[in-house]
């Protein structure tokens, strides 16, 4: 079998490239290791930059978008028991966020895939890339006890953190860059209400950083940090909303609505970025190249823009006959992802308990949330940051 294009990974990353190579004319086979449930079932994150709602909208698949999420106008912040609100809407001329969830978005890219009769080989075992420094790279692997292979001209990597494709690049080809947070975050997923239906509440408490996010106006997700030893059995469902009622202002905790959790987990945080994202003919895009923490709502968002970037690029080698996106994908996507983690680290660390921050940590974190609250140009460069950079 051959394609021009094979994509490693049946993510929103390797879906939503699929999706815009096909709509240029360029063949492509996605080949994942898991099955479709499976990738359906994973529960990630869902706040949506508007570049990532166009780049949806762009490829078919943003009916269901419009029609069931939910814009995001502003952040609020809580610390000293008050909160306070960033109007990201007016302070970046309009932009806003939007809330729907990264299994939706599969969902969505999945069906229209299906519709348009594309291949995806779901449930691929003994998945590995190979010759991908030469001009006729391939991917092998097994499914359904048969042994294949797939010839193409390119390989993109699209298969995530602990995928086949970053790790099949030399050591000496490539440098790692990590930071991992001495905490992690309890997540619960709950069918309640959300306490702000329009904004995301982010808490700086003595207690520890917690978050107030929505999946729909039915489905919540609320965050807590914990040491990163917790183990999600230490924590009943009332354990958790008593503490993050314990890390609100009083008037929002009183809002909280409870219910049984339908989701928990506990989640470390890390920050990474593998260097470069291009090695001959296989390239990296989204979580396989970079993770961030989530305090920014940027991995999906970053993941999107790899893509745009990496099928700009091939459209620019296949249409107008030119390497120079391919040549220059790497450095352009590296140039954002640095920016992103930034902001995401910058936010990591201004909201949570650090172990040994003490008193001192906390009060600085104080002043600094003050001056971001209360400076325009601060609150805006917050803003800019949050609805995404300019691609």
């Amino acid at each position: 079998m051959r394609t021009q294009v094979a994509i490693i990974g049946a993510g929103p990353a390797g879906l939503l490239l699929g999706a815009l190579l096909h709509k240029a004319g360029i063949d492509n086979v996605i080949i994942e290791r898991q099955s479709g449930d499976y990738v359906l079932g994973r529960i990630r994150a869902g706040i949506l930059e508007q570049g990532t709602v166009d780049m949806l909208t762009e490829v078919g698949v943003g009916q269901r978008l419009k029609a069931e999420g939910t814009p995001h106008h502003s952040i609020e912040l809580v610390f000293k028991s008050q909160r306070h609100a960033i109007d990201v809407h007016g302070l970046t001329g309009g932009k806003v966020v939007t809330a729907y969830g990264q299994t939706e978005v599969t969902h969505d890219l999945m069906g229209a895939r299906q519709a348009a009769g594309l291949l995806t080989v779901y449930a691929a075992s003994d998945v590995s890339i190979h010759d991908f420094d030469t001009p006729q790279p391939k991917v092998r692997y097994v499914k359904d006890g048969q042994y294949h292979e797939l010839a193409c001209d390119f390989i993109a990597g699209c298969d995530g953190f602990h995928g086949v494709c970053r790790a099949s690049v030399p050591k000496a080809s490539i440098t790692e860059y990590e930071r991992v947070y001495p905490f992690g975050w309890l997540g619960v997923l709950a069918d309640v209400p959300p306490v702000s239906p329009h904004a995301i509440v982010y808490g700086n408490h003595a207690r520890g950083f917690s978050l107030c996010s929505m999946r729909s106006l039915s489905r919540s997700r609320y965050y807590v940090q914990c040491p990163i030893e917790d183990k999600v059995e230490q924590w009943t469902d009332q354990a958790f909303w008593d503490e993050l009622r314990r890390r609100l202002d009083p008037e929002l905790a009183d809002r909280i609505v409870t219910g049984p959790s339908i989701e928990k987990s506990i989640a470390p945080l890390r920050s990474f970025v593998a260097e470069p994202m291009r090695f001959g003919r296989l390239f990296l895009a989204g979580d396989a190249a970079h993770i961030v923490p989530p305090t920014g709502a940027k991995g999906l968002n970053l993941a999107a823009s790899d893509v745009k970037y990496l099928s700009d690029a091939f459209i620019e080698q296949y249409v107008e006959k030119t390497s120079a996106g391919i040549d220059g994908y790497s450095e352009r996507a590296l140039r954002r992802v640095w920016k992103a983690e930034r902001f995401s680290w910058s936010l990591t660390t201004l909201l949570h308990r650090f172990p040994d921050s003490g008193g001192f940590g906390q009060k600085i974190q104080e002043a600094e949330l003050d001056y971001l609250v209360s400076s325009r140009a601060a609150s805006t460069a917050l803003a800019e940051n949050y609805v995404g950079l300019p691609l």
